[in-house]
């Protein structure tokens, strides 16, 4: 399949940028108080030790590897997220398709990389948010109860997927960059998680799944399925 591809070559994801930016100004003004205010030089050690520790952990929260799928992509589905595989069942739909699906869950550590990829190559049919709640994302009630943005994608093949990000207890803003109308492909992001969550992914029935409970993913490489 020829394919249009809008790479995002970046290393630190752009939700990042200007928290790092205001974190470092911050954590530099805090050290140089203690250094000049304060005759203890112990404390600013400690202070200034604390200080790269914390901002090197923003770092690599926020980091970005530039990543392409080198795969054909017909009727793949490769995993939106790095994580961990804590969900594979068939489940009844509610907000939109209103049927019984194959869910397929990726939770997401503080420590992973949060930027999200479009799962499947297709167009964008529908993309909503709901305000919710923020409960530890890898409980059940997550994927219906907590805040969450919804990408439904129809495939070339005519299949319809998708795609749904979902806040955890500790994060509180979830970026989605879909928009209804447009083309989407693997290899591009769709959107951004801050502060620990996951992504489930509804797929069709008779989908083959490729992965297996506790499964480690990693974003736009480990195919989790294929479509009939």
């Amino acid at each position: 399949m020829n394919r249009l591809k809008k790479l995002k070559k970046i290393r630190i994801h752009r939700e990042g940028t200007e928290i790092l930016i205001a974190s470092a100004l911050l954590l530099l003004a805090l050290n140089a108080v203690v250094l000049w205010g304060f005759e203890c030089k112990i404390l600013f050690y400690i202070l200034a030790i604390t200080s790269i520790i914390l901002y090197m952990l923003m770092v690599n929260f926020f980091r970005c590897p530039i990543r392409l799928f080198e795969k054909d992509t017909e009727k793949v589905v490769v995993a939106p997220a790095d994580g961990k595989i804590v969900v594979i069942e068939e489940t009844d739909e509610h907000e939109y398709f209103h049927d019984k699906r194959l869910m397929i869950s990726i939770f997401m550590s503080p420590l992973n990389v949060h930027a999200n990829w479009y799962p499947v190559d297709g167009t964008i049919k529908h993309v909503s948010h709901q305000n919710g709640k923020f409960m530890k994302a890898w409980l059940p009630k997550a994927s219906t109860e907590n805040e969450r943005s919804m990408v439904i994608i129809e495939t070339p093949e005519g299949h319809t997927v998708m795609a749904r990000q979902i806040a955890g207890a500790m994060a509180r803003r979830i970026v989605t960059y879909a928009h209804e109308g447009e083309d989407c492909y693997i290899d591009e992001h769709m959107g951004f998680i801050k502060f620990g969550s996951r992504v489930d992914v509804y797929l069709p029935l008779g989908t083959e799944v490729l992965v297996k409970m506790g499964q480690k993913t990693t974003g736009n490489e480990t195919v989790i399925a294929k479509l009939k």
